[in-house]
């Protein structure tokens, strides 16, 4: 795993959604963040390609630079997150057929 921190120009909210989009989106991230205050795109992932990652950011945002990249060092070992049980998608189906009395609602064939 990688930390890739790149500083970029985050003019405004709009220039800080796109630099998410396109951290996000690119190959092996697990992880992106934003720093405002120093305005820097934190990155951590596996096989990320650093150098394409900061051409993408300078096409959309006009100005990138590589500040850092880092190997993470990980402690322990995490624990998987339990997947939340949700409940059937049928609820709103009924599971008997419906059945409609002909004599009621008359023939209509």
């Amino acid at each position: 795993m990688k930390k890739i921190v790149i500083k970029v120009q985050l003019k405004s909210e709009k220039c800080r959604t796109k630099a998410l989009k396109i951290a996000a989106n690119a190959k092996g991230v697990s992880s992106v963040s934003i720093k405002v205050e120093t305005e820097q795109v934190e990155v951590i992932g596996d096989g990320v390609d650093v150098v394409k990652l900061a051409r993408s950011l300078m096409k959309k945002l006009s100005f990138a630079t590589i500040v850092s990249v880092a190997e993470v060092i990980t402690t322990g070992e995490e624990t998987p997150a339990n997947p939340i049980q949700w409940a059937s998608n049928n609820i709103h189906h009924p599971q008997f057929p419906m059945h409609y009395d002909d004599r009621y609602y008359g023939r209509r064939f």
